[in-house]
């Protein structure tokens, strides 16, 4: 039987295995997917089994997209250029590191009909998938990015990667058309964020990468204001859309039963 993995620290929250458990039943594969919660020095053991065939396959969340790099033979082009990975699979003898919430960020805004063509982004956070969303951004021919983080430094190197991100001090406002939340921020039920929604203009569009639960008080407060909102629901559904289709050469389903197992 395939064992697959996410891994990353929190993972309570992660609804990986149960998407890819559906799937793997659906499409009667032998395999069976789960989450383990890892500490930094567990990377190296993690990609062996992948090497030894003990594991088949690996997602990868914060905080290791970048850090498990260097245990990996090879990348993709989108998981070189971005310096994030999230899916782990071996090729021949070979360890491969790919990015899929690329991908899985660009179809969510594809979906739901959104232009981004010639608007302006504001993100908060510079964690593992901020890379992925200036890609995915900057394939939708973005006009501008501003970029916030409560450690500027690590901004900074985002900065560093896309010469077009303008990097802001936490406190500074700018305008913006879409805002993403890309922080862990909103796991928690008391997190919050703040935004002085006074001084912006109507109709923004709010969108946080957590899709459990499925409404932070990020989205809340927006939609208060008026406010458009779309939670992380459909971007984690496509990443891992991807992910599957990679590992079992099977390209699932998106119907209605996948739909509700992310509410």
């Amino acid at each position: 039987m395939k064992k697959l993995l996410v891994i990353g620290k929190p993972i309570d929250h992660s609804l990986s295995p149960e998407l890819h458990n559906h799937w793997i039943k659906k499409n009667k594969i032998t395999a069976h997917y789960d989450k383990k919660s890892v500490e930094l020095n567990d990377l190296p053991q993690i990609v062996k089994s992948v090497r030894e065939n003990k594991i088949f396959g690996l997602n990868v969340t914060t905080p290791y997209k970048k850090e498990i790099i260097k245990y990996l033979d090879f990348l993709s082009p989108e998981a070189e250029q971005t310096e994030s990975v999230n899916t782990v699979y071996k090729k021949g003898e070979k360890i491969i590191g790919h990015n899929t919430d690329i991908a899985g960020f660009e179809l969510s805004l594809r979906k739901i009909n959104y232009d981004i063509q010639g608007k302006t982004a504001l993100i908060l956070g510079s964690g593992g998938v901020v890379p992925s969303i200036v890609f995915a951004l900057n394939n939708l021919q973005i006009k501008e990015i501003y970029l916030k983080n409560r450690t500027k430094k690590k901004a900074e190197l985002i900065r560093n990667k896309f010469k077009n991100v303008k990097v802001l001090e936490w406190n500074d406002e700018c305008k913006f058309d879409i805002i993403v939340n890309a922080t862990s921020l909103g796991l928690n039920k008391n997190d919050n964020i703040d935004i002085n929604f006074e001084n912006l203009e109507n109709e923004k569009f709010f969108y946080d990468v957590i899709y459990n639960p499925p409404e932070t008080e990020f989205l809340k407060n927006a939609k208060k204001n008026f406010h458009r909102t779309v939670n992380g629901k459909m971007m984690f559904i496509y990443q891992a859309h991807q992910s599957f289709t990679l590992w079992h050469e099977i390209m699932p389903d998106i119907d209605e039963e996948t739909l509700n197992i992310v509410k």
